[in-house]
Order: structure tokens, then sequence, then C-alpha cells
């Protein structure tokens, strides 16, 4: 199988904090990342498709509409937007690296396969920091 990445950067904010749990609670668990007020990132994004190359192009995807499909899905969502407060497909969640790539790679699995059927998603990796990223592969 082949495979192609392509990176993606988006800014959001959001607070790490259980709405079930005291001040005190979430300040202990999340840390400063429990700040009331949020706290920001600028996140990079990283999504892999695999498959068969299409003998016409020799690509597995036109990676254009890579760009078109994550603008759409995700980056017009998630760009300059508090992730708590903001994102409907967000509601309800910690947003959490780890919970961020699962509903990444959900919200782009099906609309990539409509896209380009000789691919699938193979990999999303979102970095939090330089230091922090979480990966959702597929099973």
């Amino acid at each position: 199988m082949v495979t192609i990445s392509k990176v993606f950067e988006f800014s959001a904010c959001h607070t790490l904090a259980r709405p079930d749990w005291t001040l005190g609670q979430n300040q202990s668990k999340f840390g400063k990342c429990a700040n009331p007020n949020g706290h920001g990132h600028n996140y990079k994004l990283e999504v892999t498709v695999g498959g068969s190359l299409d003998p016409e192009t020799g690509m597995l995807i036109d990676t254009k509409e890579l760009q078109k499909l994550v603008d759409k899905e995700i980056l017009s969502e998630l760009d300059h937007k508090n992730l708590n407060l903001d994102v409907s497909w967000l509601e309800g969640k910690l947003p959490t690296t780890e919970i961020l790539v699962d509903e990444i790679y959900k919200r782009i699995e099906a609309p990539l396969k409509k896209a380009a059927s000789n691919c699938k998603l193979s990999k999303v990796v979102l970095w939090e920091t330089n230091k922090i990223f979480a990966t959702r592969e597929e099973s």
C-alpha cells in the first residue's frame, strides 16, 4: 500500500474541565489547562491516506481535493474557535488532543471515501504542541 500525507495548521483555544467537578478538582487533574478563561494552541494536523494508485494519474488522491475536504470538514470548523463553545460536533466532549484526533478522523473518513474511492484514511496525527501529539489510525 502507498500512502501520502498532508499537513495543515489551525489555531484554537479550549479549557480542560469537567462541568461536574469543582474548580479545585479540575485544577488538580488538568493543571493550568483548567483555566476557566481557556488557553490556546497552534495545532498541526497530519492526514495520511493510503491505497492503490490511480493508473491514469499515478496519484492516490489529488492533494488539492484533500485540501478542500479538510478545509470544509475540519479547518472551517476549528480554526480560531473556542473548542468548548463554538464546535457543535464537540459539544459535551472534553476537547483533549486524544478526543480531537478521534473526532477529526471520524469526521473526514466518509467524505474521503466519496472523494477518492481508491484510497482510505490511514492515519490522523494532531500536534497540540511540539512535544504533545495524539494519533488515530485505521483499525
